[in-house]
Order: structure tokens, then sequence, then C-alpha cells
């Protein structure tokens, strides 16, 4: 019997591990992969407090070691569903069944890939899914941004501030995202959109060099860029547990700012919540509260 489970090994839930063992409470950590989550694919991390040049993988193995430094157990195992036993839960794995006062889901969300061959091999080297982590890196240069969303349009006008130019990439003749948006970008003289195309290769060497992009009437067109943010939605991972916390249309799960669920005792943290900003430090931040929280209702 643990105090505390926590499944997912990413910032939020190696934040949560750290202030759950400082309260005292004994916490098993299940990972499916390897600890870090999506931060390990970020060459360089310059907009967390203190840790001014960092990369992901050294933050996340500093964070890592921090957790079992306290005390913190981990098992890499994937978990496959929870069952609410009322004052208790069982976490089911491939490899077992562990029971614990309380479970934080921390699991995170994915990106939405484009699906075009060598997309895995250039992460970090020229391919980015978070403009505001990385765009800095392409100052001056030329760079594209795939997405109809308000995300892709926000990354935009944020590139535009930053790179020579952008060319803004969708597959219909119409952004879903706000028209204010749109309109602002069309003011920008860096800023070219690219519509009814898709990006259907990717050139490069060691590093992206360009992309292709094909109309609807099959017309191909080479873009020179050096980077290429796509931004086409993310998948959250809460698929496994959809029947015991909230989601939404989109399949986050529902929580307020102290991250608890309509479980008592199941609680989540970082990407896989509702909420407005989803970067390195409202993840760590999610895993401090809902750790707080989780002790408050051992406790209670």
């Amino acid at each position: 019997m643990t105090d505390i489970i926590i499944i997912g090994a990413g910032a939020a839930g190696l934040t949560a591990a750290i202030y759950a063992r400082r309260a005292a409470k004994s916490v098993l950590v299940l990972e499916a992969l390897s600890y870090g989550g999506q931060i390990i694919n970020t060459p360089a991390i310059e907009n967390y407090p203190v840790a001014a040049h960092i990369s992901g993988f050294d933050f996340a193995t500093k964070v890592y070691e921090q957790a079992k430094e306290l005390g913190a157990a981990f098992k890499f195992e994937k978990a496959l569903s929870i069952r609410d036993n009322g004052s208790s839960k069982t976490v089911v794995t491939a490899k077992g069944e562990y029971e614990a006062g309380a479970v934080i889901i921390a699991t995170g969300s994915k990106n939405r890939k484009l699906g075009v061959a060598g997309e895995d091999k250039l992460i970090g080297r020229g391919i980015s899914y978070c403009a505001t982590c990385d765009g800095a890196f392409f100052r001056k240069k030329n760079v594209a941004v795939v997405g109809g969303g308000n995300t892709a349009l926000e990354d935009a006008l944020y590139m535009a501030d930053i790179a020579e130019k952008v060319y803004l990439v969708h597959r219909r003749d119409a952004f879903r995202g706000e028209e204010g948006t749109v309109e602002r970008l069309r003011q920008r003289e860096n800023v070219e959109l690219v519509l009814d195309s898709r990006v259907t290769k990717l050139n490069a060497e060691k590093r992206l060099q360009s992309i292709e992009v094909t109309d609807k009437k099959g017309n191909v067109r080479t873009l020179d860029v050096s980077g290429l943010f796509v931004a086409v939605g993310r998948i959250p991972e809460n698929r496994d547990f959809g029947s015991l916390i909230e989601l939404d249309s989109a399949g986050y799960a529902i929580a307020s700012e102290d991250c608890r669920t309509k479980t008592p005792g199941i609680f989540v943290a970082g990407d896989n919540r509702v909420k407005e900003v989803r970067q390195l430090v409202t993840a760590t931040a999610d895993g401090a509260v809902a750790a707080t929280e989780a002790v408050k209702y051992l406790n209670s």
C-alpha cells in the first residue's frame, strides 16, 4: 500500500513526487517510457526561472534524480486502468496491480504529427511543436508554421517578430482560428499565407533545409526554411481513465486549479488537464498543486 501513486514521470509527475515526499508520503511513480516526458526532446530551455540555459534532457534528469534522492520509487510500467475502491485506488499495469490512497494522473499529451517521412528524426533539428519554446533559435531565419487553429495563428504572429520570413501553411482555404488574428497576419509584410496546401516532403541533411508543399491541384512548391513549427493539435493521454475523470470534447481532463477530478482521491496535473497555457513552468506548478491537494485528501 502506497500513499500516492503518480502516473507519468514528466515535469508534472516528477514535481508531484518531490512535493509528496517532502510531505512524508510514500510515492510510487509509474512511467510507460522514460522519465522527462516531452521536454527531453527540447535541445535548450531558456524560459524557465533560474535555469537560463539547460537542455530538456538535463533538466528532466535533475528533477528525476531529486525525486529519487527524496525516496520516490519508480517502476517503468504502463498504467492501463484505475479501479476506485472508495478509500483506496488500484492502478493496473501490464505487470501487476498497485494500491494507493490517492492517484495523480500526470500523463501529459502528445503532439499530433504531420505524418511526413523523416519527421521524428528532425525533432530538435528544425522541427518543433512549440514556437514560444524554440522560436528564439530561428531569429532572422525563414520558418514555416503548419495549422489552421488559434495556436497556429498565434505561433505565426509570434514568429513574425523573430524570423525573417514566416510561411503559414494550412490545408484549407480558410482558418478555424480567430479572424482578428488572421487579419493581423495579413498585415505583416514578412508573413505569407500558403492555403489549400499540405506539407508533403521534408528536405534535410543534418538539419531541416526546406519543405515541399502540395496544393489541392497537385502543384508542388519548395519553401526554403530552417524551422518548421507544427501546430495541428495535441492528443491528451487520458483515454484509459475516462470512466473516473471527466473529459472535454478534445479529451482533456476537466479539473480546476486545485487539480481535483470528479472522483475523490484522483487528481490530474500537467498538459493532460484543461488549461490555457501549456508550458514547462505550468506543468511543474500543476505537479506541486496536485501533490499538495493529494496530501490534504489523505490527511482529511
